[in-house]
């Protein structure tokens, strides 16, 4: 029994970090994120879509980068140049981009946001993607 509650105090305690870290993000809304799209002088950014290479091909927000979560990592050297640039995460419904903002958290990236709603409230909403042929 003194194994189990070990074993349960210990997982919280390892996940803590990714869960206090992933609560720092703050969001975006998909308004904003259009009109980032929009603007004359926006402030340069990107939108990191962490889904996997079929679910980006299916169809994505236009402009986005697609680094699959479980990538990330092998992927920072790519991604550096938007160390202190406002990189907007996304997967289909949130975990996947929560376990990347952690990562990139962890490797120093400063401005991170979360789409509200990922993927899934994007296409709810009909706003428009690119769709591979």
């Amino acid at each position: 029994m003194k194994s189990l509650f070990f074993f349960s105090v210990f997982g919280i305690i390892t996940c803590l970090p990714f869960v206090t870290q992933a609560s720092d993000i703050s969001k975006i809304s998909q308004q904003q994120l259009l009109s980032l799209q929009h603007a004359a002088k926006a402030p340069e950014f990107i939108v990191l879509d962490v889904r996997s290479d079929e679910e980006f091909k299916a169809g994505h927000i236009k402009g986005a980068l697609n680094i699959s979560h479980d990538a990330i990592e092998q992927h920072l050297s790519t991604l550096s140049e938007y160390k202190d640039k406002t990189v907007i995460v996304h997967c289909r419904s949130g975990r996947r981009a929560q376990a990347a903002e952690a990562i990139l958290q962890s490797n120093g990236f400063t401005q991170l946001k979360h789409l509200e709603g990922d993927y899934n409230a994007w296409v709810a909403a009909d706003l428009p993607l690119i769709k591979a042929k």
